[in-house]
């Protein structure tokens, strides 16, 4: 989607996307923001999360819900609300609910609840049979802080139990997981994680502009990224193809 022509732009991934993916967080969007959202962003959002617990109270959820799936763009539940169905034994209703909803994306996290990572990797197996299946690594206690070898036997574990992506977690506010409290990256971790597990199987939650920032400048323009406001997507799609000052330089030939 280009207005005017453009030299040195690189070259993205087109939808439907399996890289380079922009995954948009939607906390609390009203039906006819979605409608707004998505006339503008619609060719740059990839996956829609519908935040933490939120989808149980939102209002006519279902016909929100119509307006994404219009767009042919995948909805999931936020982790959160898988593990408040999971720790009130609620797993098959929380299958029920999906399939009721057409969701056919689901989050398997164990962020806010500890569960013996086997039993995760039990119920990413079982849920693979019903959609395709995200998995979240990292937690959301900033100070539980996992070394870099578990993030690898986790991600590589949940990843052969069937999930297509993992995501490395950060939060909403991206200030845990593979971020430091002041919200700058752990870049050692990051980088022993890419010795591992290939790039385009993780989505790195990166809410905020610098943490989304140092993927592009690590990875390239087709990163994987999460946790995107939907107001910052448009200005994340300039910035990953070089037209933003940040990374203004990057695709230059540089004479």
């Amino acid at each position: 989607m280009m207005n005017f022509n453009l030299t040195q732009i690189p070259e993205r991934t087109k939808q439907p996307r399996t890289s380079g993916l922009t995954m948009v967080m939607d906390k609390g969007l009203s039906i006819n923001q979605v409608k707004d959202f998505m006339s503008i962003a619609g060719p740059y959002v990839d996956i829609v999360k519908l935040g933490f617990g939120t989808s149980f109270v939102t209002p006519n959820l279902k016909e929100k819900l119509e307006v994404y799936q219009s767009y042919n763009v995948p909805i999931y539940f936020g982790g959160t609300l898988f593990e408040a169905f999971l720790i009130r034994n609620q797993f098959d209703d929380y299958i029920n609910v999906c399939k009721h909803f057409g969701i056919n994306y689901i989050e398997v996290s164990d962020g806010s609840i500890s569960i013996p990572h086997a039993e995760k990797c039990g119920y990413i197996e079982k849920l693979t049979k019903h959609a395709t299946v995200l998995s979240e690594v990292g937690s959301k206690d900033a100070t539980h802080i996992i070394p870099p070898y578990k993030w690898i036997e986790q991600m590589r574990a949940e990843l052969e139990a069937g999930s297509s992506y993992v995501i490395a977690e950060a939060r909403e506010a991206g200030n845990v997981g593979i971020y430091r409290g002041s919200g700058e990256v752990r870049e050692g971790l990051v980088q022993e994680i890419l010795t591992q597990i290939p790039e385009e199987k993780i989505i790195w939650e990166a809410p905020q502009k610098a943490q989304q920032l140092y993927f592009l400048e690590l990875i390239g323009c087709n990163v994987n990224l999460g946790n995107i406001a939907p107001n910052e997507v448009i200005a994340l799609e300039a910035m990953r193809i070089g037209l933003r000052g940040d990374t203004f330089e990057l695709y230059l030939d540089k004479k």
